[in-house]
């Protein structure tokens, strides 16, 4: 399957809820690489790349979120793999 990158914008109670984290940890099982970070207008920004049926799985974690978090929306944005990320990371 080739690879694929997403980037999807977060939007719902989803700062100072342990999203940042939540993410990396269901990242890092998937085996993509990206990363996550808070933005200042309150949404959490994920850019992930690996295969497109791993980033939709990704997605529907994220749509769950940890326990703490309430996800309204997330706007996302399917593109090619740039391929300049290695690993999973928190910014």
């Amino acid at each position: 399957m080739s690879e694929a990158s997403v980037q999807a914008i977060l939007h719902g109670r989803v700062q100072g809820v342990g999203f940042r984290y939540f993410v990396l940890a269901r990242a890092r099982q998937l085996a993509v690489s990206g990363f996550t970070r808070n933005r200042e207008d309150g949404t959490v920004e994920v850019y992930a790349e690996g295969p497109r049926d791993r980033l939709e799985t990704l997605l529907g974690m994220l749509a769950e979120g940890p326990d703490t978090a309430r996800v309204e929306r997330i706007e996302m944005t399917y593109g090619e793999a740039r391929r300049r990320i290695v690993g999973f990371y928190i910014r």
